[in-house]
């Protein structure tokens, strides 16, 4: 071979590398963190965390071929929350996904470059982590866990199955909750149409829980109801038997409250937010920006009456309710 051939053609090799490594670019390992807020014995958490995995699969992001995930359980642990938002911010990620308000605010502490998604949020503007909805225009986007109209849909389902309820009390602990302010509008209005006076009822631990509960109890007409709060979802059962105990109705905002025993939920579809935040993971692994990702609200909300527990605090739940209810638990 002559000398100008092989240097032309050595010349074409060096060009063609970066063309075929671009093109197998897909396959190479990518890194995604999950930062979920849950215990890891929480069967529910657990399912949902399948549902990603599983929407992440039918992308065809493989775990072990082109997908690793580092996975951090937190518990609902303020400090735990930092420290693991830091340790997966460190291992520089092609991506983060994160569950509830507390979990986003301590990663978005640590990174403004890493594109983080999130689900169980439900106030991402007032959190600071949109500039608004369509177009979030940072490193962070995004589904909704709820529509602030939601709080009085609360207060008019927990007159409905009881009736004689004249107080309401809005349990949250205010370090981890979703801020009250972002549901009080609705609250106050549907508790003013339907002459129910409400109440903050903070706790920073559980075992000033039953204090709540118990003052309900005092009098007839209390009623209870359980703000979305990752504190709150650890120790359901607690709260569940409490509101049992003191026979005072509760309305909470998840179906994974009223399967163990809670006496009604009404909120949104938890493991499809799931499979939507795989969406957005598999669509910025592939080049998009979460600045141009828009923040999606739940288009569904699901409703679930627990009839044993109705029974045992001997509550007759209406027809009209049972007839709305996307779940009656016997």
């Amino acid at each position: 071979m002559k000398r100008r051939e092989f240097i032309t053609l050595l010349g074409g090799t060096t060009v063609a590398w970066p063309l075929v490594a671009r093109a197998q670019q897909p396959d190479l390992m990518r890194l995604v963190g999950v930062l979920m807020a849950y215990a890891e014995s929480d069967s529910a958490a657990q399912s949902w965390l399948a549902a990603f995995r599983a929407a992440l699969a039918k992308l065809g992001w493989t775990e072990g071929s082109n997908l690793r995930i580092e996975l951090r359980w937190s518990a609902a642990d303020p400090d735990k929350i930092r420290t693991f938002a830091k340790e997966l911010v460190d291992l520089r990620p092609d991506a983060i996904f994160g569950v509830t308000t507390p979990v986003i605010a301590a990663l978005a502490r640590e990174t403004k470059t890493i594109p983080i998604v999130f689900a169980s949020v439900s106030d991402p503007i007032g959190s600071g982590f949109a500039a608004n909805l369509a177009h979030p225009g940072g490193n962070i986007t995004g589904f909704t866990v709820n529509d602030p109209a939601v709080g009085g849909k609360w207060v008019e389902l927990l007159k409905e199955i009881a009736p004689r309820t004249v107080r309401g009390a809005l349990l949250f602990n205010p370090a981890t909750a979703v801020p009250i302010q972002f549901f009080m509008p609705s609250i106050q209005a549907a508790a003013s149409s339907f002459a129910i006076e409400v109440s903050a009822a903070p706790v920073h631990a559980k075992d000033e829980i039953e204090g709540v509960i118990a003052a309900q109890a005092r009098s007839p007409g209390g009623g209870l109801i359980v703000m979305p709060d990752v504190f709150n979802e650890p120790i359901r059962e607690l709260i569940i038997a409490l509101a049992a105990r003191y026979s005072v109705p509760a309305i909470y905002y998840n179906r994974f409250f009223s399967e163990p025993g809670g006496l009604i939920s009404y909120g949104e579809l938890r493991v499809e937010t799931f499979r939507l935040a795989a969406g957005y993971i598999d669509r910025i692994l592939k080049g998009e920006k979460p600045a141009d990702l828009p923040v999606q609200a739940p288009t569904k909300y699901e409703l679930v009456v627990n009839l044993k527990t109705a029974r045992a605090l001997g509550i007759t739940i209406p027809q009209s309710v049972l007839t709305r209810a996307d779940a009656v638990i016997e």
